[in-house]
């Protein structure tokens, strides 16, 4: 039986403090696992910065991102099984799991001519990108049953296990310094341990019972993916215009300064997670603070890059891209922008907004046309072009929300029942 988080004593009489303290170990944990992911994430880049070339460094980074991309169905289907277990209980969701990986990896198989010619990359970095991308998507799948259990401190350690399969093998290719390649096969071999291991983490300590539950309906996941698929691409296709626009020297610092943006991003999501099921009651108090907790933390990372820039950047990249620390402000504030639009597009997914991601495809349309008629030739004038983007993509996403009456959808609203956070 799942037990209610204000009455983690099992005593059945409810608790308030019992559960304001299980929220607080959840939202500890969920905080935890993110930096622990984040850290690694931004790892890679900074020892990269240093073991590689600055050619090879943006094709890391442009690697990297296209698994981010590519990977984005794995989250919709984290977000489906998640929400169907809350309502309904165990089900079955293996089949889907293994069609939605086989599709995340042949899309980037069969994308590999046009990706090699237009991003410059060798053909063995997408054969692995694929591996890694499949691994990740079947890792989902368990991060979504113990998300809808709301296992939240074995969630939290589910991503902190995927994180390092995802990019400790990297790490360890790069100080091994195996090179680009070296380094990607290490990382898809330490990637495809991880389902086996989240599966192990997610084992229930007794038989499950038969599913009774409805079958996964493959709109669910499309949902999902459609709002992260456009959260993603939002947020890096100024890299891959980097990639395909600047110098080489340039277009790697471009890729040490996206790390500052990243950070400005994703270091908020804790409050996303945390209050996405009352973002599904439409629960505008809740989108409130969500919202505050994300912006301020987004004003100080800008302040702090204003302060520290130069030194963030010899942190991330070393010596060799102190030279760009005036411009650490503005990679931030990219960053800050996109993690309102994404509690934003959160709330608009869990209310049934109807296009809820269109303001992001218009962001993203919007820079590559002006960047591509303009064509900057500099970091600066590609980071205007990418700041300008995001303030227009925020402001859309912002009248959109206040305009919008979202209608019911069942199938993507937890239910508004809350297990213990403890397990």
């Amino acid at each position: 039986m799942i037990r209610r988080t204000d009455d983690v004593d099992g005593s059945g009489t409810p608790s308030p403090s019992t559960g304001a303290r299980a929220l607080g170990t959840a939202g500890l944990a969920v905080t935890a696992a993110g930096l622990l992911a984040n850290g690694l994430a931004y790892l890679v880049p900074v020892l990269a910065a240093r073991q590689l070339g600055s050619a090879d460094l943006s094709a890391l980074a442009t690697t990297l991102g296209l698994i981010a991309i590519a990977s984005v169905p794995g989250f919709g289907l984290q977000l489906a099984v998640a929400v169907h277990h809350a309502k309904h209980g165990h089900t079955q969701t293996r089949r889907a799991a293994l069609l939605t990986a086989a599709l995340c990896a042949s899309a980037l198989i069969l994308a590999s001519p046009l990706l090699v010619t237009s991003l410059r990359l060798p053909a063995e970095a997408l054969v692995l990108s694929a591996i890694t991308t499949a691994a990740i998507v079947l890792s989902c799948r368990t991060l979504g049953e113990l998300q809808g259990g709301q296992r939240f401190v074995r969630l939290a350690i589910g991503m902190g296990l995927l994180a390092t399969g995802r990019y400790g093998g990297v790490l360890v290719g790069l100080l091994l310094d195996a090179g680009l390649t070296g380094s990607l096969l290490l990382g898809a071999g330490t990637a495809a341990l991880t389902p086996v291991g989240l599966a192990a983490l997610a084992r229930p300590a007794a038989p499950a019972a038969p599913a009774t539950a409805p079958p996964l309906d493959a709109g669910q996941i499309l949902t999902g993916c459609a709002a992260m698929l456009a959260m993603l691409v939002v947020s890096y296709v100024d890299l891959f215009l980097a990639r395909q626009l600047l110098p080489a020297d340039d277009s790697g610092g471009y890729a040490v300064g996206t790390v500052l943006t990243k950070g400005a991003l994703w270091a908020p999501q804790v409050a996303t997670v945390l209050a996405l099921p009352r973002l599904a009651r439409d629960d505008r108090f809740s989108r409130a603070v969500a919202l505050a907790v994300t912006a301020g933390c987004g004003v100080l990372l800008i302040l702090g890059s204003t302060f520290a820039g130069t030194l963030a950047f010899h942190l991330v990249g070393g010596p060799d891209y102190t030279h760009l620390g005036p411009f650490a402000p503005l990679f931030a504030a990219v960053g800050a922008l996109y993690a309102v639009v994404f509690v934003l597009l959160n709330a608009a997914v869990a209310t049934g907004v109807r296009w809820p991601a269109a303001p992001l495809w218009v962001g993203s349309a919007l820079l590559t046309t002006v960047a591509l008629w303009t064509t900057p030739r500099t970091v600066s004038g590609l980071l205007w072009l990418a700041l300008g983007a995001a303030v227009v993509t925020t402001l859309a996403m912002t009248l959109r929300t206040w305009m919008s009456t979202p209608a019911r959808v069942d199938r993507l609203v937890p239910a508004p029942r809350r297990a213990s956070a403890g397990s």
